[in-house]
């Protein structure tokens, strides 16, 4: 019933506006574009544009490439940063111009599924803060009209495309990664989304060549030490980090820079399986237990390995220059918090740590 009273909003929407603008989330454009939203405006027979937002986040090559290829007029911006919103102004000017021989005034409504930055645009395009934002799905205060020039206004209304399924709510960061019960069916449907989308992304943060959503999510569990007793890959735990990865913005289609060109290889799966197997959560009984084998690893190349035990992260990293940048990766590597740390070494450093 609450998806049914959503989408009649969205179709009076519709209904109400002269031109509809798709916002879409350029980081996730497949799983943000809704294309039952896209079949309505277009049986309505209203002009409609994709609003690639968050532009910023992707390169320049890949969103060209995009656009060229998509059957609908899409514009890339970033509402954040204020780039690309002259452009949109024109492309709405140029929508609107054939409706204003009929029309005395043309009402553009923004659509899109929450948190892609409705709100933030139209507040972009008037030039100040026109309506409120904030990090809750749907949120949009009142319904009126925003004037953006003479004739071409803003419809400033609820146009909250509803999140069809629980998959999609759990990819979409509407429902908490750690308290999924299920989690490996919304994990495979998001790695499928970013091979049909940009599957470099998955070589990029994981180093892994591999063709089946399944085969990929064992892999990243290998890589991450999340590993059952009896040498098996806990798939449930790995689906969980995956997806809490994704929702926090850790690991994106387009990883940053430095991500990209950090150059470390995983190792130390020994080391950890002892570590687990003696239950070692103590740096220093690490480095007593494992100190020989530890320092033939400071060759200058870095290396990581991380393994979850009982309910905390074990993390060891060698190469590294000063014991405050091997502590720093592994927290950048994992997503979590030191505390406590052992470091080792005389020119390369290394370090092992308990996080959280």
């Amino acid at each position: 019933m609450k998806q049914r009273k959503a989408w009649k909003v969205v179709r009076e929407v519709i209904d109400e506006a002269d031109i509809v603008v798709e916002v879409v989330d350029a980081r996730d454009p497949i799983g943000t574009r809704n294309r039952k939203l896209e079949r309505l405006t277009q049986e309505k027979g209203k002009p409609l544009l994709i609003v690639m937002n968050k532009a910023d986040l992707v390169p320049k090559e890949w969103a060209e490439e995009y656009k060229r290829k998509s059957e609908i007029p899409v514009v890339f911006i970033s509402a954040r940063e204020r780039k690309g919103t002259g452009i949109l102004r024109r492309e709405l000017k140029k929508l609107a111009k054939p409706l204003l021989d009929e029309k005395e005034k043309v009402k553009v409504a923004l659509i899109g599924y929450p948190n892609v930055g409705k709100s933030t645009i139209i507040n972009t395009l008037k030039g100040k803060r026109a309506v409120g934002t904030a990090p809750i799905p749907g949120y949009t205060r009142g319904k009126h009209l925003i004037r953006l020039s003479k004739r071409i206004w803003l419809l400033d209304s609820p146009g909250v495309v509803p999140i069809d399924d629980f998959d999609e709510l759990v990819i979409k960061g509407g429902f908490p990664a750690d308290k999924i019960e299920e989690p490996v069916k919304p994990a495979l449907k998001l790695i499928s989304r970013i091979l049909e989308t940009r599957r470099e992304a998955i070589t990029e943060k994981f180093g892994i060549e591999a063709k089946s959503e399944e085969e990929i999510l064992r892999r990243i569990g290998e890589r991450r030490g999340l590993i059952k007793a009896g040498g098996e890959v806990d798939l449930e735990e790995t689906a969980r980090w995956l997806l809490r990865e994704w929702q926090t913005g850790r690991f994106t289609l387009f990883g940053k820079e430095e991500e990209k060109n950090r150059d470390f290889v995983w190792d130390f799966k020994e080391i950890l399986d002892g570590v687990e197997k003696e239950l070692l959560l103590d740096p220093r009984r690490v480095l007593w237990r494992f100190e020989d084998k530890l320092w033939e690893k400071l060759d200058g190349q870095k290396r990581a390995g991380i393994r979850e035990i009982e309910g905390v992260t074990v993390g060891i990293a060698t190469g590294f220059k000063k014991c405050d940048s091997a502590v720093k990766f592994l927290e950048e590597l994992t997503g979590k918090s030191v505390l406590a740390s052992e470091c080792f070494g005389k020119k390369w450093k290394g370090v092992i740590a308990i996080l959280d």
